[in-house]
């Protein structure tokens, strides 16, 4: 496998998973929420992600969620499962089941916590590659997982038999443009931001997208990534400038939360706009008052209530 195995592109959400105030998972709303990114017309999206809080499910949700998804929107969008775990083992079962769902890949980090060497990061990628058939998105996350894995080392990922993808969430931006330029041609590449300069990017170098978090602004996300593949630039600036708004106004550089939690922040817009995200699960705390005026005044400010 390699890049032209899929056709994935464009802006691909890690979405919310909604729970219950009791912290029970409710895919009732979860539904809603699907039907409301597919009418936004996403490119994708992944299930399980940071931002869909995998590492509060049991095994039997994640199962559930990946079933879910691909049963709701798998039929009008390219649907990826996330399977970080902290053994090959586990990341193996997770893959299975996604297989099973009929997803159309997985996004899977090195080990969180662990902080594998290079030898241990590779030996892992290839115990999942070997064992399930299904193509997989590398995803570089160095803020959730202590390791950033540099071009030369993505690149070794990269000749595994099932990756075809990288998510490269790395703080350190000239790494990321070496890794666009060392991999092109072989392997799809998300991550290319939202502004003048993932334009350039776009239109001179390669890149494929954006795995972004909860696709708060609807339609103005992927519709960046039309307008750049259409020629609009002026458009894609348009566009670019309010997805800006929100991650100056909320996340810092290394993609971490200003204030409370990403999923809490995400979740509390998403429901100013009507879409139901429900609550956090422990041990992820709900905003407070004075966080939750701050939410409220940015998605005021980007006409979204």
């Amino acid at each position: 496998m390699d890049r032209h195995s899929v056709d994935w592109h464009g802006y691909i959400p890690a979405v919310t998973t909604p729970f219950t105030a009791t912290g029970d998972l409710d895919l009732d709303s979860w539904r809603t929420q699907l039907d409301w990114l597919a009418a936004e017309r996403m490119h994708g999206i992944v299930v399980g992600g940071t931002t869909g809080e995998w590492f509060s499910w049991s095994e039997q949700e994640r199962a559930d969620l990946f079933r879910t998804a691909v049963a709701q929107v798998g039929r009008t969008m390219t649907v990826l499962g996330g399977c970080n775990a902290y053994t090959p083992a586990e990341a193996i079962r997770h893959a299975e089941a996604a297989r099973a769902a009929g997803m159309h890949g997985i996004l899977l980090t090195p080990p969180p916590y662990v902080v594998p060497t290079r030898a241990e990061t590779v030996a892992f990628y290839r115990a999942v590659s070997d064992a399930v058939p299904i193509p997989i998105c590398v995803y570089n996350w160095p803020r959730g997982t202590g390791v950033d894995l540099d071009p030369e080392l993505l690149g070794e990922l990269a000749d595994l038999e099932h990756v075809v993808a990288v998510k490269n969430s790395t703080p350190d931006f000239g790494a990321f443009v070496r890794g666009l330029v060392a991999l092109h041609g072989r392997v799809r590449y998300f991550g290319v931001p939202t502004d003048e300069t993932g334009i350039a990017l776009l239109t001179r170098i390669g890149g494929d997208g954006l795995m972004g978090a909860g696709g708060l602004l609807g339609a103005d996300h992927p519709d960046f990534f039309r307008a750049v593949a259409d020629g609009d630039l002026d458009r894609a600036r348009t566009l670019g400038a309010r997805d800006r708004v929100l991650m100056n106004s909320w996340f810092g550089p290394d993609y971490g939360a200003k204030f409370g939690n990403a999923q809490a922040i995400l979740k509390y817009a998403l429901t100013l706009r009507g879409v139901p995200a429900g609550h956090v699960r422990a041990p992820l705390l709900p905003l407070t008052a004075g966080e939750q005026a701050r939410v409220r005044a940015t998605v005021a400010e980007l006409d979204l209530i």
